[in-house]
């Protein structure tokens, strides 16, 4: 059966079918916060904590502003949590980073509606696609929680409806739109920056030109402001890619599976592709894969897999190892970045149900949502969520030396007095204290901190420190000793497969922050 690119469905049906997608979905996102944040913990992820105190820094810092954005991680996720992460409780729970998320994943899953709707000029496949992508338990917790990928899906799947109404209308205005988005894409991940070279060259192709130049200046945008905030911030506009924090820089050059061997790389993440779909979701797409295929109408799929083919070539090329559970080292690291490719999945499977017969079509759009959800229950294995999986097991050292610390350092801390400390996991130990990060001196402080760490005789007064076994601020104290200002081990942590963390409190007499 041939499937229909263009759509013959009224407006008003289609707004009514987006406003029930809408409800529902909606209601599916605010119970899977509520239970991650009541029965688990937005926090398990390191980078959930670090995405959550970035965005924080640039409020509450010794030296607050746009220059706490730092440079590893791309902006965009960061400014959408600051109306939220001001507010204490919020920000002490996770919540101001988790609803965030949980919004992008709703708007993610009405673009994903809307474009398979137009494309398939169907609302049947377009509701499957939706359920086969929110029903999802990995989906649904990265959603809970204070990751960027939720943020890419929703500009990832504005930039697909975008291109779609283009492609059936040839109106400027949708090159335009989609390059919003595209630009949306380009300031959460770097994968944003692979996908605007095709993209501009799909509006070519469509013998548009005007809609590629409309797109590419508007996407390019993104690119463009994060290399002149760099430069800007560093005087380097690459240190993203090659400075302090990035991946160059923590693999150092080590080896891993997949680096200088295109066929190793692609096995890993199709692997962890496979482990973040499921086996219900990864039959059903390559089932609906050869039946667009045969149609020749790719482009949906093409866009949508691009992400997926981003972190092949970063495993390759560009120093982003991922390990999953079933292959060496048997570890979890980067595990997540398989869930890239689940709106893929999603819209390759929905078109089992566009080439149904008109008189099952409902049923297979029901029935293959439910099926493949019900792969992920039955028997129940909370294990086999990968991404969930993931969070926890890399963060139960983590988890415990943070508790520790903050019960023993919150009821001791007096506000004023400040903490020498590095930014970073530790920066969860304040959270969790209460403790503002105001108080807190570290390196993201720039030149005050630099003069505090190389001349701590005159410029060392925080009362407090708090540092792991190596870091700088660890240095910075045995500086300080070896100059006559002594810092008392209060407390030392030692947690298995963790750096030790230890407390110091200045002793004789405190002056105050400098």
């Amino acid at each position: 059966m041939a499937l229909p690119t263009t759509t013959r469905t009224s407006g008003k049906s289609g707004i009514w079918n987006c406003l029930l997608v809408g409800v529902l979905v909606s209601a599916l996102s605010a119970s899977a916060v509520w239970w991650v944040w009541a029965k688990v913990s937005i926090l398990f992820y390191g980078d959930a904590e670090a995405h959550l105190n970035t965005a924080r820094r640039i409020w509450d810092s010794t030296t607050p502003g746009l220059d706490q954005l730092g440079t590893p991680w791309l902006p965009l996720p960061h400014l959408i949590m600051l109306p939220l992460v001001r507010i204490d409780p919020l920000w002490r729970s996770g919540l101001a980073g988790a609803i965030p998320s949980a919004a992008c994943f709703v708007i993610a899953c009405l673009f994903l509606f809307a474009a398979v709707r137009r494309f398939f000029a169907s609302p049947l496949p377009a509701f499957a696609a939706v359920a086969l992508f929110a029903l999802n338990p990995n989906v649904l917790y990265l959603q809970s929680v204070p990751m960027n990928e939720p943020v890419f899906w929703a500009a990832l799947l504005g930039l697909l409806y975008f291109t779609v109404r283009f492609s059936l209308t040839r109106h400027l205005a949708w090159a335009f739109a989609a390059g919003l988005a595209a630009c949306a894409a380009s300031l959460t991940r770097y994968e944003g920056w692979f996908l605007i070279p095709f993209v501009a060259a799909y509006f070519v192709f469509r013998r548009r030109i005007a809609g590629a130049v409309a797109f590419s200046v508007v996407a390019a945008a993104g690119p463009l402001l994060w290399l002149g905030y760099n430069w800007w911030l560093t005087g380097d506009a690459l240190y993203f890619y090659r400075g302090l924090g990035s991946a160059m820089a923590i693999q150092a050059n080590q080896p891993y599976p997949g680096k200088n061997d295109w066929w190793t790389a692609l096995h890993y993440y199709r692997t962890a592709a496979g482990l973040a779909a499921g086996p219900g979701l990864s039959l059903a797409s390559l089932a609906g894969l050869i039946a667009v295929v045969c149609k020749r109408s790719v482009w949906p799929l093409v866009l949508l897999l691009l992400p997926g083919a981003f972190y092949v070539w970063s495993m390759h090329s560009a120093a982003s190892p991922i390990f999953v559970p079933v292959l060496w080292p048997g570890s979890y690291y980067n595990t997540r970045y398989g869930t890239a490719v689940l709106p893929f999945a999603a819209v390759a499977a929905s078109a089992v149900v566009a080439v149904t017969p008109a008189r099952a079509r409902a049923w297979v759009a029901c029935l293959l949502p439910l099926a493949c959800a019900l792969a992920w229950v039955i028997p129940p294995n909370p294990h086999r969520f990968v991404v969930w999986e993931e969070s926890r097991a890399n963060s139960v050292a983590r988890r415990d030396w943070t508790q520790q610390a903050a019960e023993f350092l919150g009821p001791r801390y007096i506000p004023g007095t400040g903490i020498l400390t590095t930014f970073g996991d530790v920066t969860g130990i304040f959270r969790e204290a209460g403790i503002p990060l105001r108080e807190t001196f570290t390196e993201c402080n720039g030149l005050p901190w630099l003069a505090a760490v190389r001349r701590p005789e005159l410029f060392l007064q925080r009362e407090w420190a708090v540092v792991r076994g190596g870091d700088e601020a660890q240095s910075a104290i045995t500086r300080a000793a070896l100059r006559g200002i002594a810092y008392k081990l209060e407390k030392t942590i030692i947690v298995k497969g963790a750096p030790v963390v230890e407390i110091y409190r200045r002793t004789g007499g405190f002056h105050g922050p400098s």
